[in-house]
């Protein structure tokens, strides 16, 4: 499910920004520079697409929050956020008058229909792998709302996060998630053990001895 057509500036980049989610870029190059104070400036938004061997079809709309510092060359560090996950229709490699790229695109859906049964499965999955990677300190899941805000915690290729980005229904991206979960917690799990047997090899030991 797809909504109106519109024209964006593209950042294309390496990676699956989910909507909500926080991005902090760097931003030097200067067609990079015209297009994020050409946002700023008009209060626009730019899109993210994919970028993998390749353009991707899908991507990120985002918009920027803040700029947090500015260099003396023109380089910009920024913060943004991912408003809307995005299909790519159409890629011109020069926007009309500009140095950056551009194109059509289509906002996606969201549908948030999950079950609270298939979100309890998923957070009780993410503490299980949290608690064998001890990573409890560093993410309470229980603070968490949407599967979005789990996937880039559990080790997601980008092609996972990318088949995520084009999934418009929340009830869908758990069942992707838990079907992930559940495949990758046995292999983690004797992952971890094993390096807990090889950090226990350069130890001394304590064995009780036979008793004869």
């Amino acid at each position: 499910m797809t909504m109106s057509k519109r024209y964006l500036p593209f950042f294309p980049l390496k990676l699956a920004a989910f909507p909500g989610e926080q991005l902090n870029l760097h931003v030097f190059e200067p067609r990079y520079k015209q297009l994020i104070n050409e946002c700023i400036d008009e209060g626009k938004t730019f899109g993210i697409p994919v970028f993998g061997e390749n353009m991707r079809e899908y991507g990120s709309e985002m918009e920027v929050l803040e700029v947090v510092k500015r260099h003396p060359d023109g380089e910009m560090d920024i913060f943004t956020k991912c408003i809307s996950a995005i299909k790519v229709l159409s890629f011109d490699e020069k926007a009309p008058g500009k140095l950056y790229s551009g194109g059509e695109i289509e906002s996606l859906a969201n549908i948030q229909d999950n079950t609270p049964e298939q979100w309890a499965e998923l957070k009780r999955l993410g503490k299980e792998l949290i608690a064998i990677l001890k990573m409890d300190e560093a993410l309470d899941v229980e603070l968490l709302t949407n599967s979005f805000q789990l996937a880039h915690k559990l080790g997601l290729s980008l092609e996972q996060e990318y088949d995520m980005l084009q999934m418009v229904s929340e009830s869908k991206r758990q069942s992707y998630m838990i079907s992930h979960l559940q495949r990758a917690i046995p292999l983690i799990r004797e992952m971890e053990s094993a390096k807990d047997r090889i950090q226990m090899n350069g130890h001394f030991q304590h064995h009780d001895p036979l008793n004869f």
